[in-house]
């Protein structure tokens, strides 16, 4: 049953909630995805056969939170990650973020460190509206940015346009976790796939390079792509967590 936790900033997130052991597992979704994904549910499900404590939840202008999309970023759904982290858990957790969860996930990580038992990052994607946006877009279209304050972008997932707005890449800036030191003082893995055409694997290796980490491992998996839903894969996910509390 889907419930609503109100933010000290006023938005209305969604979240579902499975009771059991500690430490709990936290999922945290990735762009424009919402709780409802096969990673979330097939983790929800694994939870529930495991006796594990696990959350799963929409960032504002995400799913069946309220807000629009076009009007947050990524300092907007960090803060809704921490306040669903510290309203609806209790002690050290697991975080497991996809793609842009990656990020958010990094960012609770370096905020409130005693609040993380571990940290599964699949298909990870920090600092993405620099290195990935920005930095690849050409004269023009940043001009158009710059001019006009947004940019329309095909979608492989979507038959509407992503629209870019230079107030989202602003934003996006303000919350880099690349660019200062990084430390992670709990178990991190990272899962990765070759044929990820969105994040390419060069975003893990720069991540692992630059973290301060006692225990962390990257794992790539040849062939696998952004979505990283195979069965192989949710299998290889479930037991990357398994081994993460078992370590935590």
């Amino acid at each position: 049953m889907t419930q609503f936790l109100t933010t000290a900033a006023g938005r209305r997130i969604a979240y579902h909630q499975t009771p059991g052991a500690g430490p709990g597992v936290v999922f945290l979704g990735g762009y424009r995805s919402d709780m409802t994904g096969t990673k979330a549910v097939h983790l929800q499900n694994w939870a529930e056969s495991h006796g594990r404590g696990f959350l799963r939840f929409d960032y504002s202008g995400h799913g069946q939170s309220s807000g629009r999309f076009e009007e947050g970023g990524i300092g907007d759904w960090f803060a809704d990650a921490l306040a669903a982290l510290e309203a609806l858990t209790e002690g050290p957790q697991v975080l497991v973020g996809s793609s842009m969860g990656g990020w958010i996930s990094l960012l609770v990580a370096r905020a409130v460190p005693g609040r993380v038992a571990g940290l599964v990052g699949i298909a990870a994607a920090p600092d993405f509206t620099a290195d990935l946006m920005w930095d690849s877009y050409s004269d023009a279209q940043k001009a158009m940015l710059t001019g006009q304050g947004w940019l329309a972008e095909p979608s492989e997932y979507s038959d509407q346009p992503n629209i870019i707005t230079k107030t989202f890449l602003d934003d996006g800036a303000k919350h880099l976790v690349l660019r200062a030191p990084l430390n992670l003082p709990f178990p991190v893995r990272l899962l990765q796939g070759t044929a990820d055409v969105d994040v390419p694997p060069s975003v893990a290796l720069r991540l692992m390079d630059h973290a301060s980490c006692p225990d962390l491992r990257l794992t790539l998996v040849k062939g696998a792509d952004h979505r990283f839903s195979t069965p192989d894969c949710l299998d290889l996910m479930t037991a990357t967590i398994e081994e993460v509390l078992r370590h935590a």
